[in-house]
């Protein structure tokens, strides 16, 4: 089933991994498992997948959704034994379509900036800043608590991470925080962002003026 989930996802058939979703449930755990494939894309698109096909599963079965909700936090853990970097992106896609039968976890993909083990926040940090910009405007009074963090990312060494906390504070509607922040406007650090699904290749300066 894995490679067939991969060579749909290769091919951006989004609607047809959701159907298979609604007849095989265990498409969610091949999804999961292929948000820790070695090519940015597929992950990403798994990410995409997997907010579809549990928006599908949910309507019958939203605790096995929560299961899996739980099961991608662990996977930010050490515990966990293999690490999943895409792990605070798949969670925000899956609430972002079911904000109202996940509301906890909107907080809890906020708090991720905060909660994040030291050691492995500035491999998390992109994803972290793109799952917070995707709930952000499903809990704006909540997603206050972590502007702060966020907007400390915008002085970052790594333009990725740079360029995540510009798109994240737009998607906020905080764009006064980026105000007066001249060395953005003329910062040409290459960041990488998934929409359409593919990866599009941009920098700090375009996401600010788009």
């Amino acid at each position: 089933m894995k490679k067939r989930i991969r060579n749909l996802l290769e091919n951006s058939q989004f609607a047809d991994i959701a159907e298979r979703a609604t007849a095989r449930k265990r498409v969610l755990n091949v999804l999961v498992s292929l948000t820790f494939d070695a090519e940015p894309l597929i992950a990403w698109r798994a990410v995409e997948a997997l907010g579809l096909a549990a928006d599908r599963v949910a309507d019958g079965n939203p605790d096995f959704v929560r299961g899996h909700l739980r099961r991608l936090h662990w996977f930010m853990s050490d515990e966990a034994g293999a690490v999943c970097w895409f792990a605070p992106q798949a969670m925000a896609e899956i609430v972002r379509r079911r904000p109202e039968t996940f509301p906890d976890y909107l907080d809890i993909v906020v708090s991720l900036i905060h909660t994040t083990a030291e050691e492995d926040l500035a491999h998390f940090l992109p994803g972290i800043l793109w799952a917070i910009g995707t709930v952000a405007p499903l809990t704006a009074d909540n997603a206050q608590s972590a502007l702060n963090k966020v907007g400390k990312c915008l002085d970052h060494g790594d333009s990725q991470v740079r360029g995540m906390a510009v798109w994240c504070l737009r998607q906020m509607r905080r764009e006064k925080e980026l105000a007066g922040r001249e060395h953005l406007r003329l910062d040409d650090g290459v960041v990488e962002i998934y929409a359409n699904h593919r990866l599009e290749t941009t920098t700090v300066r375009e996401l600010l003026g788009s």
